[in-house]
């Protein structure tokens, strides 16, 4: 493995490196650092997670004059989460050296970000839609752009931005440098490529590295109805310090949540209709740990680097295998180990078994616990703290009033009552989700041509766009199904 030492990165950088903890170049660093040093254009293919960020972050922050208070930098991300997320990790790679990076996004007051853009930050982090407004309406300048970053550009082919993205190529100086990031490597991002990219060169990330070793995968085969049940059991029984379970509506992350809360849980949902402001406080009482659960959509969960998540819950398997392992990508970061949870409908087997040939990993299945294994799993809770508290051995003042008690009641029952004085029983709050369709191979293929995402794999998103075709025609479906009450239509987009 390559050090950072030996890509000859000037000393404010590696400075920056080090109090971030990072020695190790990753296999996408190690490759396209030293090419974007250069000058060269790169086409980079990796999953999120992979270090794409420092990348690209450190060859445009070297090139960058800090006395200049110009954008010379601009990197284009499909959601507001992701530029945030982009920006902030720039900022903190070149704080020694002095380069200022501002997020721009789809849901800030239009009169503040153009303050900010007037204040002259070096690198611009912003998503399509509202870029192009700031081009459109000259509210920014990027005459000096020299280092252009499209990343996840098959995301932002997937929400219908590909003709802001050429628009936004053609606006900048074309001596600039571009390097683009994208998972996979569709026609449409070939085609920019080719024709708004100087000889690019390629890096690839192999599909063994891209792959989730640390990631322990399991599948719980479950019918629809008692998903909800399931979920809560396996909650108690895991207990998860921080988890993330996705869902593939907004209505179903909103019916998720407020089912979480009725049982005790500490739960927050996020998808595309809850504000800016909503959505990035969640974010924070979840990386804070005042929340212990997260429940999101694709979308608007793409692109979040939230170091501690032990547990991801696939509540509705994705329609598309990338998804799939974006998803569990959320866990068993930085090195330590995760693990995660896919339901799965006896119809939706064959999907799995695609899943599974697509991300060369064995997905090993899970006995469904019971409310007694749930219980139990609480009861383990309280007897480990009850362990901590006696292996601190600060309980001299306790004992003449244990002793007491102890003269009345036999030793189990006092431990019995103690265990369940100390429980987080649940409330077994009824709980009825919406039903969705279970996901199908289409056309014994498993799906394996155009995505899915807005109809079956999709929901939520980044920009007011994200559920819109380019005509401005809902891109959602109604999908009729049966379920015991009777039939009934629903929007996956609702």
């Amino acid at each position: 493995m390559t050090t950072f030492n030996e890509l000859n990165i000037s000393k404010p950088i590696m400075k920056a490196l080090e109090k971030m903890g990072f020695e190790e170049a990753t296999p996408i660093q190690e490759q396209t650092i030293p090419l974007g040093m250069q000058g060269k254009d790169v086409i980079g293919q990796a999953q999120t997670g992979t270090g794409k960020t420092a990348a690209f972050g450190i060859p445009m922050i070297e090139k960058i004059d800090q006395n200049v208070k110009k954008i010379q930098g601009l990197v284009v991300a499909p959601t507001r989460e992701l530029a945030i997320q982009v920006s902030e990790e720039i900022h903190r790679l070149g704080k020694f050296k002095g380069v200022r990076a501002l997020p721009v996004y789809g849901g800030q007051h239009m009169d503040r970000q153009i303050r900010a853009l007037k204040d002259g930050p070096h690198i611009v982090v912003a998503t399509p839609g509202r870029l192009l407004d700031h081009i459109r309406r000259k509210t920014i300048n990027i005459s000096n752009v020299h280092t252009a970053v499209l990343d996840e550009a098959d995301e932002m082919l997937n929400m219908g931005f590909i003709d802001d993205i050429r628009d936004i190529l053609k606006s900048i100086p074309e001596e600039r440098q571009t390097l683009l990031f994208s998972a996979t490597m569709p026609k449409e991002i070939r085609d920019i490529a080719s024709t708004l990219m100087k000889q690019p060169e390629e890096v690839k990330v192999k599909s063994k590295e891209m792959t989730v070793s640390n990631i322990a995968q399991f599948f719980v085969e479950v019918h629809e109805k008692q998903k909800f049940d399931t979920l809560t059991n396996l909650l108690d029984t895991h207990t998860p310090a921080l988890a993330i379970i996705f869902g593939r509506t907004k209505k179903r992350v909103d019916e998720v949540t407020e089912g979480l809360h009725a049982r005790g849980f500490r739960a927050e949902g996020i998808h595309g209709d809850l504000t800016q402001g909503k959505r990035m406080s969640v974010l924070n009482k979840f990386k804070t740990g005042k929340i212990e659960i997260l429940v999101a959509t694709d979308v608007a969960a793409r692109g979040l680097d939230i170091s501690g998540v032990t547990h991801v819950y696939n509540l509705d398997v994705p329609q598309d295998p990338e998804s799939y392992v974006h998803r569990i990508g959320r866990t068993g970061r930085a090195g330590k180990t995760g693990e995660a949870i896919s339901f799965i409908t006896p119809r939706e087997i064959p999907h799995l078994h695609l899943i599974e040939k697509v991300t060369k990993s064995k997905i090993k299945r899970l006995q469904a616990p019971s409310m007694d294994d749930a219980r139990r799993g609480q009861q383990q809770i309280t007897v480990e703290k009850l362990n901590d508290t006696i292996n601190k051995k600060e309980l001299q003042e306790y004992r003449e009033t244990a002793t007491e008690l102890l003269d009345q009641y036999d030793s189990v029952t006092v431990v019995s009552a103690a265990l369940k004085m100390l429980t987080k029983e649940r409330r077994d709050s009824p709980v009825t989700l919406t039903s969705v369709s279970p996901v199908s191979i289409k056309g014994g293929k498993g799906g394996g041509g155009k995505k899915n995402y807005r109809g079956g794999g999709g929901g939520g998103g980044g920009d007011k766009r994200n559920n819109f075709s380019r005509k401005g025609k809902p891109a959602g479906r109604n999908r009729k199904f049966q379920n015991k009450r009777g039939s009934s239509s629903r929007n996956q987009d609702s």
